[in-house]
């Protein structure tokens, strides 16, 4: 079996070890915390604003896509999502503070990197089957990671849903954020409570 339908199929959940590594040697400190919250609420922006455009499907386990979205955020880098994605997981490295955060912090950058160089390799090949020469034309004008300083105009118009109806459809990834963030805040009061069970 090809490695990358592995870490695209289970892509929810292969970084569940290192968010537990993170809770487990968390201990929150200023300023690093504050930093860790706004780099994971800046993920989750850039998250809603590409669902926006790309929608539901980029919730599948099949790879492919119904279009191809070139506009919003997807006319400035070709994977915004995983952008977010990888702010997010920075973020909470940092929220979770400890005596190995750095050390987590860089585990988290090179897991996602490694990650997503598969899954990225993948999904491009089986777009570039399905939309031939719109897909060329995108890869060519619009960066794979490293976002564009102006959005490409080349690309379609895709009207992006509506805000609400497309934090529905976060719902997942908002309840993980929330309760990730709500254990390493609240660990040590968890722990006690247990302790005087």
């Amino acid at each position: 079996m090809d490695i990358r339908n592995i870490f695209f199929k289970f892509r929810s959940y292969t970084p569940i070890p290192i968010a537990l590594t993170i809770i487990y040697f968390s201990d929150p400190y200023s300023p690093f915390a504050f930093i860790g919250f706004g780099l994971i609420i800046i993920g989750e922006i850039i998250r809603i604003n590409a669902v926006r455009f790309a929608g539901g499907a980029t919730r599948t386990r099949k790879v492919g896509a119904p279009f191809l979205c070139t506009s919003g955020p997807y006319s400035k880098t070709r994977n915004p999502l995983y952008w977010g994605n990888i702010i997010i997981y920075l973020g909470v490295a940092l929220l979770g503070g400890g005596i190995i955060m750095w050390e987590l912090f860089s585990l988290v950058g090179i897991f996602f990197i490694i990650q997503y160089y598969y899954i990225i390799s993948l999904e491009e090949e089986t777009l570039r089957l399905k939309f031939k020469n719109q897909y060329k034309t995108y890869t060519e004008n619009v960066p794979k990671l490293l976002p564009r300083i102006a959005p490409w105009e080349g690309g379609n118009k895709t009207t992006p849903k509506e805000i609400f109806s497309t934090i529905k459809t976060e719902k997942r990834t908002l309840q993980n954020i929330f309760f990730v963030s709500s254990v390493i805040i609240f660990k040590n009061k968890i722990i006690a409570l247990f302790y005087f069970l």
